[in-house]
């Protein structure tokens, strides 16, 4: 006999949560009267065995970043050239610049979005770099791994991905 419960992936929160196809009720704690061997053998019960993100209310964090492409980067242009042709040592040291800038700057988040506003290659250089917030398998892994290790207010290193080499600041 089917409970006519499932498990499925909230879009705006990007936890799981139980919905039942039968009377279209959902809720975020497990029906009553089901039992773990039962949760277990619902549809889209592994996603409840994902692991979630740092943040245990949304398992998401939300960072900002500027972004320098190269002429390697998957697709190297953007909003101000439409063609990239710098190297990726070039890229580098211009993220090493701007490293000094904020480094040297009173207020660094404010400087990380200025320069981020200026100077990033991308769409998110209109909101000073904010990317809002993402959890999990939603990035690139090297800037995913980055972004999560650090605490919020703080600035990663130079970080290479398929898109270029950013620097990343956790905002929240």
């Amino acid at each position: 006999m089917s409970s006519g419960w499932e498990v499925r992936m909230s879009n705006s929160k990007r936890l799981p949560y139980f919905f039942n196809a039968e009377t279209k009720e959902s809720r975020w704690e497990a029906p009553p009267g089901l039992t773990e061997q039962d949760i277990k053998a619902l549809p889209g019960a592994p996603i409840l065995d994902r692991p979630q993100a740092d943040n245990p209310s949304t398992g998401q964090i939300k960072a900002s970043h500027l972004l320098v492409k190269h002429r390697g980067s998957r697709r190297p242009s953007s909003w101000k050239e439409s063609n990239i042709t710098r190297t990726k040592e070039e890229a580098i040291a211009i993220l090493e610049q701007y490293q000094r800038e904020i480094h040297a700057a009173s207020n660094k988040a404010e400087k990380f979005g200025q320069l981020a506003r200026e100077h990033s290659d991308c769409s998110s250089h209109s909101a000073d770099g904010d990317l809002g917030f993402f959890g999990r398998n939603q990035m690139q892994k090297p800037f995913e791994d980055a972004a999560f290790a650090l605490q919020v207010k703080e600035i990663s290193a130079i970080v290479s991905t398929d898109s270029g080499v950013h620097l990343i600041m956790r905002t929240a």
